[in-house]
Parts: C-alpha cells; sequence; structure tokens
C-alpha cells in the first residue's frame, strides 16, 4: 500500500480540550510516515505542551478567527509530500491517515476525502458530494467501499470536507494554498474548485473515516444552534462572486436565504430560538453577504517554500484489545481499557445492556473507543428497532463492523 511523508495539520482555537482528544487519536494512527503540525491559540498550545509525546509535534501560535490563514500557517510548516487536515474537534479512526494517502499513488491524483461519521459514532455527516459554481452540492455515487477516482465533471468540483481531507503539498502551495478571504465555511470548496478548474482528480475514500462532534463555537452552540450566519453569508458572497454567473449566483442566493430561514425556524419549534433571534440571525446572513460583496478580491501567489524539516511521529507498534461486558460491569472494563491504553494497546470497548436502546460510539478522553447499546437495539439506524440477538454474537458482529477501519 502506498504510505508517502504526510504532514497532519490541525487548527484549534478556544478548544483545548478537544484538541488534546483529538491528538490522543493522532498518536493511535497506524501510518508509519506521518509528523503532527498544531496551529493554536495559547490554551491549545499549553494543552499540547502538556501531553506526553509534546516533544514531537510542530506547534505555532494563531489566535485569529480565519482558518484559511491557519492553515496556510501550518503548510509553510509542512515537509511531508502529503498534507492532511482534520479538525479540533474530530477525532480519526487508527486506520484513517493510511486510507486515506493510499490513492496518491496514482500520480494523477491532487485530493483525497474520506467519510465523516457524526456525534452518535455510528450515522454519516457526510460522505461523498459534488458541488457547483454556485455552491450548491449533489451526492457522488461511490459504489463500493474502495477509493473511487473522480475527473472533475464541467462547472463543478468534487467536494471535500474540512475535517476529512488531504492535498499534494506541492500543488497546493503553488495555487497559493487557501484563500484567506475564507475566513470560515466554503474556504476548502474554495480549493476543490481550484483543482477543479486546473482539471485535478480527487479521490473519495470510503474507509478513510473520522468522528466529528460540532463542539461548540462563537457561531454556534452545542446543539448546532447558530449565533450568528454573518460568516457564511460573507463566504456565500465571495464563492459567487469568484465562480458563479450573476443570474446563477442571484437564483443560489434566492435559495439560500430561504434554506437558512426554514432552517432557523426548526430551531425556534424547538424551542432553541426566539421569533427574535430568527430576525436576528437572516439580518446577520444578509450583513455578510453584502461585505462579502464589497469585499477585495486578490489573486493568490504562491506559498513560498521554507525548506521545513520533517518530523516524524514515532510511536510503539500497536496491538487492537476488544473488550466486553454487561453494563454492570462498565466500570471495572473501562479500567482495564485505560490500562491497556497507557502500555501502546488500541482498545475498542463494547458494553451492552439487556435492552433495545441505540448504539452509540465515542473516542474517549482516557484514548479508547467504547460502544454502548442494547443487545437488541440498532446500531447502523437502517437496522430494525428490535433485533435477536444473542450477547456474543451481538458483540461479534459489532466488532466485525469496526475493525474494518479500525484494526486494519
Amino acid at each position: 500500500m502506498n504510505t508517502p511523508a504526510t504532514s497532519i495539520i490541525i487548527v484549534s482555537r478556544e478548544r483545548p480540550k478537544a484538541l488534546a482528544r483529538c491528538l490522543l487519536g493522532v498518536s493511535q494512527l497506524n501510518h508509519p510516515d506521518f509528523e503532527v503540525i498544531v496551529v493554536a491559540d495559547v490554551a491549545g498550545l499549553d494543552v499540547v505542551a502538556d501531553l506526553p509525546f509534546s516533544a514531537q509535534i510542530k506547534t505555532a501560535f494563531f489566535d485569529e478567527a480565519n482558518i484559511s490563514q491557519a492553515r496556510n500557517l501550518g503548510l509553510a510548516m509542512a515537509a511531508g509530500e502529503i498534507v492532511a487536515f482534520i479538525d479540533d474537534d474530530a477525532v480519526p479512526e487508527p486506520s484513517w491517515l493510511m486510507r486515506l494517502t493510499e490513492p496518491f499513488g496514482d500520480p494523477n491524483v491532487a485530493a483525497a476525502g474520506g467519510y465523516v461519521r457524526g456525534r452518535n459514532g455510528i450515522s454519516f455527516q457526510w460522505r461523498a458530494s459534488s458541488v457547483d459554481t454556485a455552491g450548491r452540492t449533489r451526492p457522488l455515487r461511490v459504489p463500493s467501499r474502495n477509493p473511487m477516482v473522480f475527473s472533475p465533471p464541467e462547472c463543478q468540483a468534487v467536494k471535500t470536507e474540512g475535517t476529512n481531507c488531504a492535498f499534494r503539498r506541492d500543488i497546493l502551495m503553488k495555487m497559493g494554498g487557501f484563500d484567506p478571504v475564507f475566513a470560515f465555511y466554503l474556504d476548502e470548496t474554495d480549493v476543490n474548485m481550484r483543482l477543479a478548474i486546473a482539471g485535478r482528480s480527487t479521490a473519495i475514500v470510503p474507509l478513510a473515516q473520522v468522528h466529528h462532534g460540532y463542539l461548540p463555537s462563537k457561531r454556534r452552540n452545542s446543539e448546532r444552534v447558530p449565533k450568528s450566519l454573518f460568516d457564511i453569508g460573507r463566504s456565500i458572497a465571495l464563492f459567487h462572486r469568484k465562480y458563479a454567473d450573476q443570474v446563477d449566483a442571484q437564483m443560489a442566493w434566492r435559495v439560500e436565504r430561504i434554506e437558512q430561514r426554514k432552517r432557523l425556524l426548526r430551531f425556534m419549534q424547538s424551542g432553541a430560538l426566539e421569533p427574535s433571534d430568527v430576525l436576528g440571525l437572516m439580518r446577520s446572513l444578509v450583513a455578510g453577504h453584502q461585505s462579502g460583496s464589497n469585499a477585495k478580491l486578490i489573486s493568490l501567489p504562491e506559498l513560498p517554500i521554507n525548506g521545513a524539516v520533517f518530523e516524524k511521529f514515532t510511536q510503539a507498534p500497536y496491538k487492537h484489545h476488544v473488550l466486553s461486558g454487561r453494563i454492570w460491569q462498565r466500570k471495572r472494563l473501562r479500567k482495564q481499557a485505560k490500562i491497556l491504553v497507557s502500555g501502546k494497546n488500541r482498545v475498542t470497548l463494547v458494553v451492552l445492556s439487556p435492552t433495545s436502546l441505540f448504539h452509540r460510539i465515542i473516542f474517549t478522553e482516557d484514548g479508547f473507543w467504547e460502544q454502548n447499546g442494547g443487545i437488541f437495539g440498532k446500531s447502523n439506524r437502517n437496522q430494525p428497532y428490535f433485533q435477536i440477538y444473542g450477547f456474543r454474537s451481538r458483540v461479534r458482529d459489532e466488532v466485525a463492523r469496526s475493525n474494518q477501519f479500525r484494526a486494519f
């Protein structure tokens, strides 16, 4: 399998606890040749300094609300042939980087994107899609679990998600990296579109998976209720100015306002927003769009190659252990899992109750994967609400499902 030297870049701001958990997951990757770069605020850099493997992490201070600038700072420090990105509120499966970088064995592949699981650890937030010049996305059909390489369709790009994507570093540097006008939202989509215009191919890798939690920020709370839509409106206007014709841009913007209002009304109906909040958020969306319509667009110069030295992240060989038990054994099993992790092991803990509760998977702060749910409940959300299972057979099936990306 192709294993190119890879630089992992993580941008973090105001989420030190999440960053520590993300890095603990990164430390368990099975890729043999990667380095780790963290671009973060003071709180993030402090938590990195407290990690047992902190000496192996490249760090840079950055405390501005502009993810594109932060990523470009990480790019300037990168020395890998490939650069991979993951968000601080995400955790990779152990095989993530190995899977994600495999398609770069094809010299025609310039970018790759994997699948993203949501906060329950099972359902997908994102799989595969294309995006057109007005920013509208459409699902892409990937018929198997194997990587699939797409040549860019006319007036479209293959979309990657910022929390699970990788690029050839030399190509990304020559095209100017990330455009700083996109402080938030559509930042990686802008890169996708520039790659498509250049005729570059992108691979979608279903088994390159990360778990993404959508932690709170200044733009949204823990339930994904927005606090401001200014940056979204601004980025939409900028994206339309760069790529869409005027008529299509106006139509897409009209649809976007309608969809955003529908989303806010759903939050209002659930009690998460007041009517005045909806009005204020819609005003922030329009204000952002006006700001983006007036902002200056510039041609991106090539990013300079600064001769950065590759600092390989070294690890002891990890073995994968599976622990399982009943709900009343959870305390003892968690203690056992924590001990195994401290001995450089990957651990999957399956704890089941005699119920039909839905299953959830989390990567704990102690560094092991824990799956909870009922023996008779569903894990994949397309399964029946109640399934006839014995304890051992249910554990066997769940471990077999997760092993395709965890014990690889």
